[in-house]
């Protein structure tokens, strides 16, 4: 059994709210939990309320080796738990840009829309008739 720290929607439309659970790896987002860590909420203001978590747990359920989604390894970073799974974002991240590269394809969406945009002052192509 793989265990995974992932996010679960609540809240409404326009209104979302996370719950940061440990969850089988197979199970389906909303479904049953092993144990609630916390909550993220985003469109709180005050950085205190924004994400809340049982950081003695997550050290726990980390130790045991569960593996956090990449939403929630960025909320632990900023919390200030390190973990290797983060350093493995970044190298995997880090190669997928190599490889797009290569291809000579862009990687990041500022870099597919200055592509996509005409340069200024520059005559537009006539179609062939």
């Amino acid at each position: 059994m793989s265990v995974k720290i992932r996010m679960s929607r609540q809240g409404r439309r326009h209104r979302p709210f996370f719950r940061i659970n440990v969850i089988d790896s197979q199970t389906p987002r909303d479904g049953r939990i092993i144990e609630k860590l916390g909550h993220y909420d985003p469109l709180e203001k005050s950085t205190e309320k924004n994400i809340v978590l049982d950081l003695e747990r997550v050290k726990y359920w980390l130790d045991k080796g569960a593996i956090p989604s990449d939403s929630v390894s960025e909320i632990l970073l900023r919390k200030g738990i390190k973990h290797k799974y983060a350093a493995d974002r970044k190298t995997r991240r880090a190669l997928s840009r190599k490889r797009v590269r290569a291809a000579g394809l862009p990687f990041l969406k500022s870099e597919r829309k200055t592509e996509e945009k005409p340069k200024p002052g520059a005559a537009p192509a006539e179609a062939p008739k």
